[in-house]
């Protein structure tokens, strides 16, 4: 693996945390599928736990309030300077903010859609801790999937000015997609036309997190053993070997083999 070391910086993905029904089930089966250990987090909201690898924050979990009449699904932050100020932004090109902007723990965030209707969230404050290239167990690879991908780019380019970051931030197409570079390194990536031809009626547009592992074969072997469904039998791909798979309580996800 490679021992590069990446930040979260403004204007890029910073966090993944799961909303599940169950914390307990969720840990059972991401825990031995992903190597994770996991601690308390801030509980403002109801349980809630960061899961680490290897002593490194990768992704968090928290308990949907038994109220709430919402799907098990994973959320990807994104890191800006002003929680208040991307939230205007994103209602001026035509996207919603459902919770905040609020403070919370030790930064201010909210929970939002783009124009096209995919959740995502806004973090301001530290952007999480620096971790190795292609780590295992940790997030390395977040894509929309929607109906318009350069819909969807103009709309997130705007919302956090990548054009005006500097040569940090590269945006191209390739591989039938949008791709956001930072620093040389790919973090995201912009996917049209999947939405349509989804036989699965839950699938809408959304962000959908890659976690890295050894061997993407064996993992989903286990993620079967521990529960969960597969939605995508593993295949090369020009990022590598890719599993997708539905966690016990129908959270969304994909595996991807580290590779050089």
């Amino acid at each position: 693996m490679s021992t590069t070391k990446i930040c979260c910086v403004a204007g890029a993905p910073c966090w993944v945390s799961l909303m599940a029904r169950d914390l307990d089930v969720a840990k059972a089966f991401y825990g031995p599928l992903l190597g994770w250990e996991f601690e308390p987090g801030p509980s403002r909201w109801g349980p809630y736990e960061r899961a680490l690898v290897n002593g490194t924050e990768v992704a968090g979990i928290g308990a949907i309030a038994r109220d709430w009449e919402t799907s098990v699904s994973w959320t990807t932050y994104f890191g800006v300077e002003s929680a208040d100020a991307t939230a205007s932004d994103i209602r001026d090109r035509g996207g919603t903010v459902a919770v905040g902007p609020l403070d919370f723990d030790a930064g201010r965030l909210a929970l939002v859609a783009d124009s096209m209707g995919a959740s995502f969230g806004i973090w301001e404050g530290e952007h999480g801790p620096a971790r190795k290239l292609r780590m295992h167990g940790a997030p390395s690879w977040i894509e929309l999937r929607t109906r318009d991908a350069f819909a969807a780019a103009l709309f997130y380019g705007e919302v956090f000015h990548w054009d005006r970051r500097g040569p940090r931030y590269v945006v191209e197409w390739e591989n039938d997609r949008v791709v956001l570079y930072v620093d040389g390194h790919s973090v995201a990536g912009i996917r049209g036309g999947g939405v349509e031809a989804a036989a699965d009626p839950r699938v809408r547009p959304r962000w959908h997190v890659f976690f890295t592992v050894a061997d993407v074969d064996e993992a989903v072997r286990r993620a079967k053993d521990l529960g969960g469904e597969v939605t995508g039998e593993p295949l090369d791909s020009a990022y590598g070997r890719v599993a997708g798979i539905r966690d016990p309580e129908g959270g969304l996800l994909s595996l991807v083999a580290d590779h050089e």
